[in-house]
């Protein structure tokens, strides 16, 4: 890695990574010009990303590395010296990452586990071997699909503490969904589920989105944690519905 090279992979870092505290300017400065915008604008991006990250960077020792670049000066350590610090950042990063996924995967593991021991114990639930439960809202008297069709569902998605995540009721129209695409407390309850049924369904995180839980790409946080235990209401509409369609209009030709 040559020197231009490791500076731009800090660069980044350092945005990714952000810092806790920015130091306050001990003036006034303006930013009125196109390069005090663009100084302004860089600044604010790398502190913004600061707030979702938990690397705290030296800001008198960043000035003094934009000043003597800005001055025509060399870093002041060799690309070996480079390399070895980015590795260990990095190393370091890693390792504050899966310590914070283990904690989130830790608690929501327990959590998921003390309310399906006492979900299970409620009239109408029913538990299968794999450790999905689910609750029927409404019998539904249709076919059950199987994992290479297409379903049409309507669905309401919470996490354990009644947050809702996700709601095609709200979109106000159902979804068309592969069945074999979906997570895997889906795959098992849609196989067991005739159309027309209404059923609650309590899905263990290992049934959901796992360890990895989901993140939101836009924020870098967690819209689902790891280990999460989900609750859906899900109403199975149809099978197959487009295939059905693309039928009856040819017969109607």
């Amino acid at each position: 890695m040559t020197k231009t090279q490791f500076l731009a992979v800090a660069a980044t870092t350092l945005i990714l990574a952000g810092c806790k505290e920015a130091a306050q300017p001990e003036k006034e400065v303006k930013v009125e010009t196109l390069p005090e915008k663009v100084s302004y604008l860089l600044g604010f991006n790398m502190a913004s990303q600061a707030k979702q990250n938990d690397f705290e960077i030296n800001p008198d020792v960043m000035a003094l590395a934009i000043q003597e670049v800005n001055a025509g000066g060399e870093p002041r350590f060799s690309d070996e010296e480079m390399q070895a610090t980015m590795r260990a950042f990095q190393t370091e990063q890693n390792a504050k990452r899966q310590e914070k996924v283990n904690t989130l995967i830790e608690k929501n593991s327990a959590a998921a586990t003390a309310f399906l021991e006492e979900n299970a114990k409620k009239e109408g639930v029913v538990q299968t071997e794999s450790g999905l439960q689910y609750k029927i809202l409404e019998k539904g008297d249709g076919p059950i699909p199987t994992a290479k069709d297409m379903v049409l569902a309507h669905y309401r998605g919470t996490t354990l503490d009644g947050k809702e995540f996700d709601s095609s009721y709200k979109r106000g129209e159902p979804a068309t969904f592969p069945v074999s695409g979906l997570i895997p407390g889906w795959v098992e309850a849609l196989q067991i589920m005739p159309v027309g049924s209404k059923w609650e369904l309590y899905i263990p995180g290992d049934l959901a989105y796992g360890p990895g839980g989901k993140m939101n790409p836009a924020t870098r946080e967690y819209d689902i944690e790891p280990n999460a235990l989900l609750i859906f209401e899900l109403e199975l509409l149809d099978i197959n519905p487009e295939e059905k369609a693309a039928a009856e209009e040819k017969a109607a030709e």
